[in-house]
């Protein structure tokens, strides 16, 4: 699943949303320098972001064809997991993980941010966590009951925040363990995106559980979607908080 989301790079950097600037103000206040490592990438939608905050970015992700649109836009980008990237003694500031830090082995990726770290540097690892109304949600998951009923989107009834601060909690606890890293802190940034019908159903395909999904099977989830938003007057305001984690360089 973790190199699915190329399968529509445009619709991917398109739909997904950027994030905060405090956030990124943050994290470049917090770091030594201006040298950016961002792992898993993606389409560069932060890389560019910390670019335009003054930072000189190189980027990695394992999908050839994310890397290939973050390029377009102007970011330096090598084909590769985080695991197996061979940094060929370079070292940087910060190094940064949006929405791709769970598909980094929690052992070797902490190593290795450690190692490429500066005296001084910071790792952030972030992500957006949010909740649809709940006609919205309960439409999703009884069509995806149909489609995937082996699907954890078909069952799971935990809160959104929960299961981020689950995982969350999960990244802090490795972090506070590994050699090298210091203690680890964790932000939080709330704020709202009013969502329309075709901008909701825009973004759904790029999500992880849909990113492979036969085209009538997606049509099916999108429909039933839309007919959700469409009762709700056909938009809605979506809460989004943004996490983070993160830590300097002991």
């Amino acid at each position: 699943m973790a190199e699915s989301f190329g399968a529509d790079a445009e619709r991917y950097d398109r739909a997904r949303p950027a994030y905060p600037r405090e956030l990124v103000a943050r994290i470049v206040a917090a770091s030594p320098g201006a040298d950016v490592l961002d792992v898993g990438c993606g389409t560069g939608i932060e890389a560019r972001q910390f670019r335009a905050a003054g930072c000189r970015v190189l980027g990695i992700d394992p999908d050839a064809r994310m890397a290939a649109f973050a390029r377009r836009g102007g970011i330096d980008v090598e084909v590769a997991t985080f695991e197996d990237w061979e940094p060929a003694g370079r070292t940087f500031d910060a190094v940064v993980a949006r929405q791709a830090w769970h598909w980094v082995d929690p052992v070797a990726g902490l190593a290795k941010a450690a190692r490429v770290l500066r005296p001084g540097g910071l790792l952030a690892v972030f992500a957006h966590v949010y909740q649809p109304p709940a006609e919205v949600a309960a439409a999703f998951a009884a069509a995806c009951r149909r489609v995937l009923p082996g699907s954890p989107f078909a069952g799971e009834s935990r809160p959104a925040a929960e299961i981020y601060d689950v995982m969350f909690t999960g990244f802090a606890d490795a972090i506070a363990k590994a050699d090298g890293l210091g203690s680890p802190d964790r932000w939080r940034f709330a704020w709202e995106r009013t969502y329309a019908r075709d901008e909701w159903l825009d973004f759904l395909p790029t999500t992880g559980g849909l990113t492979r999904l036969p085209p009538a099977a997606l049509a099916e989830v999108l429909s039933a979607v839309g007919g959700a938003i469409d009762e709700l007057g056909g938009s809605f305001v979506l809460p989004y908080t943004t996490l983070a984690v993160v830590a300097g360089k002991s």
